[in-house]
Protein backbone atom coordinates (compact mmCIF):
# COMPACT_ATOMS: atom_id res chain seq x y z
CA UNK A 1 0.00 0.00 0.00
CA UNK A 2 1.50 3.33 -0.37
CA UNK A 3 1.46 6.11 1.68
CA UNK A 4 -0.57 8.72 1.44
CA UNK A 5 1.07 12.43 0.17
CA UNK A 6 -0.23 15.27 2.50
CA UNK A 7 0.44 18.55 0.34
CA UNK A 8 1.12 20.49 3.10
CA UNK A 9 4.38 21.76 5.11
CA UNK A 10 1.92 22.59 7.97
CA UNK A 11 3.11 21.11 11.25
CA UNK A 12 -0.36 21.69 12.78
CA UNK A 13 -1.81 19.33 9.81
CA UNK A 14 1.20 16.81 10.80
CA UNK A 15 0.65 16.78 14.34
CA UNK A 16 -3.35 15.76 13.47
CA UNK A 17 -3.27 13.68 10.90
CA UNK A 18 -0.08 11.59 13.12
CA UNK A 19 -3.32 11.66 15.46
CA UNK A 20 -5.09 9.12 12.99
CA UNK A 21 -2.21 6.95 12.74
CA UNK A 22 -1.90 7.35 8.64
CA UNK A 23 1.43 6.38 7.54
CA UNK A 24 1.99 9.66 5.45
CA UNK A 25 5.23 11.72 3.74
CA UNK A 26 4.91 14.92 3.24
CA UNK A 27 5.23 16.90 -0.67
CA UNK A 28 3.57 20.54 0.12
CA UNK A 29 2.39 22.09 -3.19
CA UNK A 30 3.42 25.75 -3.68
CA UNK A 31 0.79 27.58 -5.60
CA UNK A 32 -0.46 31.22 -6.05
CA UNK A 33 -3.22 31.74 -2.92
CA UNK A 34 -4.37 34.57 -4.24
CA UNK A 35 -8.10 35.30 -3.79
CA UNK A 36 -9.77 36.32 -6.76
CA UNK A 37 -12.30 38.96 -7.29
CA UNK A 38 -15.55 37.98 -5.52
CA UNK A 39 -14.60 34.75 -4.65
CA UNK A 40 -16.66 33.69 -1.65
CA UNK A 41 -14.88 31.96 1.11
CA UNK A 42 -16.18 28.42 1.02
CA UNK A 43 -15.28 28.47 -2.88
CA UNK A 44 -11.77 29.80 -2.22
CA UNK A 45 -11.20 27.07 0.38
CA UNK A 46 -12.21 24.47 -1.90
CA UNK A 47 -9.87 25.54 -4.63
CA UNK A 48 -7.20 25.88 -2.77
CA UNK A 49 -7.60 22.37 -1.70
CA UNK A 50 -8.35 20.88 -5.05
CA UNK A 51 -5.39 22.81 -6.12
CA UNK A 52 -3.26 21.95 -3.66
CA UNK A 53 -4.37 18.30 -4.53
CA UNK A 54 -4.22 18.53 -7.80
CA UNK A 55 -0.73 19.82 -7.96
CA UNK A 56 1.08 17.32 -5.83
CA UNK A 57 -0.85 14.22 -7.83
CA UNK A 58 0.24 15.74 -11.30
CA UNK A 59 4.02 16.62 -10.37
CA UNK A 60 4.38 13.12 -8.17
CA UNK A 61 2.95 10.89 -10.94
CA UNK A 62 3.25 7.66 -9.01
CA UNK A 63 -0.76 7.46 -8.25
CA UNK A 64 -0.03 7.59 -4.58
CA UNK A 65 -3.16 9.37 -3.04
CA UNK A 66 -2.61 13.40 -2.07
CA UNK A 67 -4.76 14.66 0.94
CA UNK A 68 -4.76 18.10 0.89
CA UNK A 69 -6.28 20.98 3.03
CA UNK A 70 -6.81 24.52 2.96
CA UNK A 71 -8.16 26.74 6.34
CA UNK A 72 -9.45 30.35 6.15
CA UNK A 73 -11.11 32.86 8.56
CA UNK A 74 -13.82 34.92 7.41
CA UNK A 75 -15.75 37.84 9.32
CA UNK A 76 -18.76 40.02 7.31
CA UNK A 77 -17.98 37.67 4.25
CA UNK A 78 -14.42 39.22 3.99
CA UNK A 79 -11.38 35.97 4.12
CA UNK A 80 -8.83 36.98 6.72
CA UNK A 81 -5.27 35.56 5.79
CA UNK A 82 -2.26 35.69 7.60
CA UNK A 83 -1.26 39.26 8.85
CA UNK A 84 1.62 40.61 6.48
CA UNK A 85 2.74 42.93 9.65
CA UNK A 86 1.82 44.42 12.79
CA UNK A 87 -0.39 47.10 11.87
CA UNK A 88 -2.43 44.15 10.06
CA UNK A 89 -2.37 41.20 12.59
CA UNK A 90 -3.34 44.36 15.21
CA UNK A 91 -6.16 45.14 13.04
CA UNK A 92 -7.57 42.04 12.77
CA UNK A 93 -7.59 41.00 16.28
CA UNK A 94 -9.75 44.54 17.00
CA UNK A 95 -12.02 42.61 13.99
CA UNK A 96 -12.20 39.90 16.00
CA UNK A 97 -12.66 41.10 19.53
CA UNK A 98 -15.99 40.23 21.20
CA UNK A 99 -17.42 39.07 18.19
CA UNK A 100 -18.31 35.76 16.56
CA UNK A 101 -16.58 34.62 13.36
CA UNK A 102 -16.22 31.33 11.04
CA UNK A 103 -13.74 29.42 10.20
CA UNK A 104 -13.93 27.24 7.45
CA UNK A 105 -11.49 24.13 5.91
CA UNK A 106 -11.57 22.41 2.45
CA UNK A 107 -10.32 18.79 3.19
CA UNK A 108 -9.70 17.52 -0.30
CA UNK A 109 -8.01 13.60 -1.22
CA UNK A 110 -6.98 13.04 -4.89
CA UNK A 111 -6.33 9.69 -6.02
CA UNK A 112 -6.71 7.19 -8.96
CA UNK A 113 -10.80 7.64 -8.54
CA UNK A 114 -10.68 11.29 -8.93
CA UNK A 115 -10.62 14.19 -5.87
CA UNK A 116 -13.34 14.01 -3.28
CA UNK A 117 -13.53 16.85 -1.03
CA UNK A 118 -15.38 17.94 2.33
CA UNK A 119 -16.03 21.19 3.48
CA UNK A 120 -16.61 21.62 7.50
CA UNK A 121 -17.40 25.34 9.38
CA UNK A 122 -16.89 26.56 13.29
CA UNK A 123 -18.17 29.88 14.51
CA UNK A 124 -15.59 30.94 17.17
CA UNK A 125 -16.34 33.85 19.45
CA UNK A 126 -13.31 35.53 21.36
CA UNK A 127 -13.39 37.99 24.48
CA UNK A 128 -13.38 41.76 23.60
CA UNK A 129 -9.63 42.62 23.94
CA UNK A 130 -7.99 45.64 25.01
CA UNK A 131 -5.31 47.23 22.82
CA UNK A 132 -2.66 45.85 25.39
CA UNK A 133 -3.65 42.19 25.46
CA UNK A 134 -3.58 42.37 21.57
CA UNK A 135 0.10 44.00 21.74
CA UNK A 136 1.20 41.51 23.96
CA UNK A 137 -0.27 39.04 21.99
CA UNK A 138 1.71 40.04 18.37
CA UNK A 139 4.49 40.02 20.29
CA UNK A 140 4.76 36.32 20.60
CA UNK A 141 5.42 34.37 17.15
CA UNK A 142 2.34 32.49 17.42
CA UNK A 143 0.13 34.91 15.45
CA UNK A 144 2.23 35.16 12.08
CA UNK A 145 1.99 32.18 10.14
CA UNK A 146 -2.02 31.73 10.60
CA UNK A 147 -5.09 32.47 8.81
CA UNK A 148 -6.88 35.08 11.37
CA UNK A 149 -3.72 36.35 12.83
CA UNK A 150 -4.49 33.71 16.11
CA UNK A 151 -4.09 30.08 17.22
CA UNK A 152 -6.64 28.47 19.01
CA UNK A 153 -3.93 25.28 19.77
CA UNK A 154 -1.80 28.03 21.76
CA UNK A 155 -1.51 31.02 23.33
CA UNK A 156 -5.09 32.19 21.31
CA UNK A 157 -7.31 29.73 22.68
CA UNK A 158 -7.23 32.39 25.76
CA UNK A 159 -8.91 34.79 23.58
CA UNK A 160 -11.47 32.46 22.45
CA UNK A 161 -14.63 32.63 24.82
CA UNK A 162 -16.53 29.79 23.18
CA UNK A 163 -16.55 27.61 19.85
CA UNK A 164 -19.44 25.70 17.77
CA UNK A 165 -18.47 23.19 15.96
CA UNK A 166 -15.04 21.32 15.11
CA UNK A 167 -12.41 22.36 17.45
CA UNK A 168 -9.74 20.43 15.09
CA UNK A 169 -10.96 22.10 12.14
CA UNK A 170 -10.55 25.81 13.52
CA UNK A 171 -6.64 24.22 14.19
CA UNK A 172 -6.79 23.21 10.25
CA UNK A 173 -8.05 19.54 9.82
CA UNK A 174 -11.18 18.83 10.85
CA UNK A 175 -10.50 14.88 12.46
CA UNK A 176 -13.72 13.69 11.91
CA UNK A 177 -14.01 14.30 8.20
CA UNK A 178 -10.51 13.91 7.37
CA UNK A 179 -11.32 10.39 9.14
CA UNK A 180 -14.26 9.49 7.03
CA UNK A 181 -13.03 10.86 3.69
CA UNK A 182 -10.01 8.49 4.26
CA UNK A 183 -11.84 5.67 5.21
CA UNK A 184 -14.14 6.07 2.26
CA UNK A 185 -11.22 5.79 -0.05
CA UNK A 186 -9.68 2.55 1.74
CA UNK A 187 -6.94 4.84 3.33
CA UNK A 188 -5.93 3.14 6.55
CA UNK A 189 -6.13 4.61 10.35
CA UNK A 190 -5.93 3.54 13.86
CA UNK A 191 -9.57 3.53 14.44
CA UNK A 192 -10.26 1.77 11.22
CA UNK A 193 -13.78 2.27 9.30
CA UNK A 194 -16.61 4.94 10.84
CA UNK A 195 -19.01 2.16 9.71
CA UNK A 196 -16.99 -0.83 11.55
Amino acid sequence: MQALILASASPRRHELLTRLGVHFVVDAAAIDESVRSGEAALGYVTRMAREKAETVWSRRGDGAPVLAADTTVVMDDDILGKPADHFAGLAMLARLSGRTHSVITAVCLRSADGAAAVEVETRVTFLTLGREVCEHYLATPEPWDKAGGYGIQGLGGALVSSIEGSYSNVVGLPLAETWQLLARHGIATTLGSPDG
